[in-house]
């Protein structure tokens, strides 16, 4: 792939284990913060409930504080998870970020409720809700449109705000109502990427140019974690593995601490299903991540790359974000727009 695109960042707000929320945030800050200094496009955060290892089920409230700490770096939801919500209050609360924060902010929506049954019922929401999303995405485009004059109903803030929509997804749902709505499409192949070719390609395929958008625009989500060496990198990267065990078994707990010995963690089945699931990683050094990266970028041609890096050392995600630069692939910011 000979052109670059831009890079950016999706995070959980990761609470490590035996850290208060409070530090989570912290800690979250100062992610966003590098994220910017180095240059990168966008800084996501995933809307998850009932979940100690992430602090961001408050997505906007949290989102509305990593804007008051950076300047430059756009932010937003990737994603909201809209059946959890009616589509006025999210209109409500993105349009007053935007009037925070001007034109730095995005919304990415998610069908899924991104929490257990209980949780979505205590949300006083019901599985049926989600059969709503494509009516629900275009009410959430109307209230944060220009045609609301002289609707009974309008979204203050959040009227003519034109925040921009983007569709999450990791199946072909999400991307034939991206195609059909002419909205930006993100794939979530960082934890789900069975689908990834068939539903870019469909999104590609069936795009209707909109008001929004005149081509297809396509993001990719993958892991991607940096190390000086590949030993560091795999050693803290088994974090994201052990969370993914857990999450699959049910249990709830804060971001684990890294391992040298997973087999002692997981049955043979057990890590099958997480090396199927985390198959788009790309876990090393710069020297052996960059060619993997480079062939991954060659095959799907994405517009723009997300990438996660949800670990329990905080250093390690931060020096995997200096090292970012010295991949040579992505269109990043220069740090003189942020004086």
């Amino acid at each position: 792939m000979s052109t670059q695109i831009p890079l950016s960042f999706l995070d959980l707000a990761p609470v490590p284990e035996g850290r208060t929320i409070a530090k989570g945030i912290a800690q979250t800050v100062e992610t966003a913060q590098r994220a910017e200094e180095v240059g990168l496009n966008r800084y996501w955060m995933a809307e998850h409930h009932n979940m100690p290892g992430i602090a961001s089920a408050a997505t906007s409230v949290l989102l509305s504080h990593i804007g008051s700490q950076t300047k430059r770096i756009r932010i937003g939801a990737g994603g909201v998870m809209l059946p959890n919500h009616a589509p006025l209050v999210i209109a409500e609360q993105f349009g007053t970020l935007q009037a925070l924060y001007g034109d730095r902010i995005d919304l990415g929506l998610g069908r899924a409720p991104g929490t257990d049954g209980a949780t979505f019922q205590a949300l006083r929401r019901q599985m049926k809700d989600a059969e709503r999303f494509p009516q629900d995405v275009q009410e959430l485009m109307y209230f944060l449109g220009n045609g609301t004059d002289n609707s009974p109903v309008q979204a203050f803030p959040g009227a003519q705000s034109n925040v921009p929509i983007w569709i999450l997804g990791s199946s072909l749902f999400g991307a034939t109502l991206a195609a059909h709505l002419g909205l930006p499409y993100v794939f979530a192949s960082h934890f789900a990427p069975a689908m990834l070719e068939q539903a870019i390609t469909t999104y590609r395929e069936q795009f209707k140019p909109s008001a929004y958008l005149d081509k297809p625009y396509v993001m990719i989500a993958a892991n991607l974690l940096l190390a000086d060496d590949d030993a560091t990198a795999h050693y803290h990267f088994t974090s994201a593995q052990q969370s993914f065990v857990r999450l699959r078994r049910g249990e709830t707990v804060q971001m684990p601490k890294p391992t040298h010995d997973m087999d002692s963690i997981w049955s043979s089945s057990e890590k099958m299903m997480v090396d199927n699931a985390l198959s788009v990683s790309f876990i090393g050094s710069v020297e052996t991540v960059k060619p993997k990266l480079t062939a991954f970028l060659a095959t799907y041609q994405p517009d723009e790359l997300i990438v996660t890096a949800n670990v329990y050392d905080q250093a390690t995600r931060l020096r995997s974000l200096e090292l970012t630069p010295e991949l040579n692939l992505f269109t990043l910011q220069q740090e003189e727009t942020l004086a």
